[in-house]
């Protein structure tokens, strides 16, 4: 049975909590149906281009921008994985009854693999002994389980899965799914991109009015070194599965859907702008320097910029009007926080 270790540490706490208060936030906003298709359109893009990006696609995100608007009828193999990904991803979101099994899970495999792989190799478990390799120096850095032992493996993790989706937070959930997914690497290719669109289906759960609009593998494509670091093994997974913990990777896999969010907050606030409510750059000053810090104050904020006490004022004026600061304190003691609302 798949019992995985791991601790509630004071960063993931944390981090967890700045979760739960910006999902709170975000479903507070709206978005004309025009709004909607243009920013779910563009997210789609991103992940699509992020997600086979991590893998070594070449297709800079405005190749894979104009192949996703045009649709080529045929396709080379790097143009497939994304047209691939892609049309599973809409799959997923479009989707009304998503109950968590390893079907589906061999079925993204399936769509995410298609005119890929031999036939024998789509959309099923792996029959066959595999190796990670290093992609610099070409040298073994992990070897994965027995090929015997995939099916049992997979069907303890999705057991797991499906028995604590109704108790233990999303966030942890999704998180212990992708990286055990990936230490199992349960197919001969196509498992980093089977893995986060399966983690897409649990992430459902945070309860985020607008899931279909994060990208959370954007935040792994920036530093993929990093990613592969924290999601993988390296070595004998027989010789390592007794001493894994899992925490480090939770706390990274936090911060990354903690930044994605982020991104998608202020996208939502570049979107729905209006002369009145349009932020200039001394206002996202303001709330980056708090995304940072927890809070800032009037001395902080003079550090950043050079514009003057009244019109600093003015500054925080306009974020508390808009509801995306609040004051707290009075005279010399004032300092401000983004508004945190249960």
């Amino acid at each position: 049975m798949f019992q995985p270790r791991y601790q509630i540490s004071p960063k993931l706490l944390r981090t967890i909590k700045q979760i739960t208060l910006l999902v709170h936030r975000l479903n507070q906003r709206q978005l004309t149906q025009l709004q909607m298709a243009q920013m779910l359109s563009a997210a789609r893009d991103l992940s699509a281009y992020a997600s086979t990006s991590i893998e070594g696609n070449p297709l800079p995100l405005t190749d894979v921008r104009r192949l996703l608007k045009n649709r080529p009828e045929s396709a080379r193999q790097s143009e497939q994985e994304v047209l691939n990904y892609n049309q599973v991803l809409i799959q997923l979101q479009e989707l009304t009854d998503k109950e968590f099994t390893a079907e589906l899970i061999l079925q993204i495999h399936g769509g995410v693999t298609a005119e890929l792989l031999p036939s024998h190799q789509v959309g099923v478990w792996r029959q066959e002994p595999v190796v990670v390799y290093e992609p610099r120096s070409g040298g073994i850095v992990y070897l994965p389980p027995d090929h015997q032992d995939v099916a049992r493996l997979m069907d303890e993790l999705v057991s797991f899965a499906q028995t604590e989706q109704a108790s233990l937070d999303p966030l942890l959930l999704a998180g212990l799914f992708h990286k055990q997914f990936v230490i199992i690497h349960p197919f001969i290719d196509g498992n980093g991109r089977t893995a986060r669109l399966a983690t897409n289906v649990l992430l459902a759960d945070l309860g985020l009015d607008f899931s279909k609009l994060v990208s959370f593998e954007n935040y792994y494509n920036q530093n993929v070194t990093h990613y592969f670091q924290r999601v993988g093994l390296f070595g004998n997974y027989y010789e390592l599965v007794d001493s894994l913990d899992f925490t480090t990777w939770l706390e990274y896999f936090a911060d990354g859907i903690l930044d994605e969010l982020l991104r998608l907050e202020k996208s939502f606030i570049q979107t729905t702008s209006t002369p009145a409510s349009r932020l200039q750059a001394h206002h996202q000053q303001i709330l980056d320097y708090i995304d940072q810090n927890g809070f800032v104050t009037d001395r902080d904020y003079a550090k950043l910029t050079e514009r003057a006490k009244a019109t600093r004022s003015l500054d925080f004026k306009k974020l508390i009007e808009l509801g995306l600061i609040q004051r707290h304190g009075r005279g010399r003691t004032i300092y401000y926080t983004k508004v945190e609302e249960l």
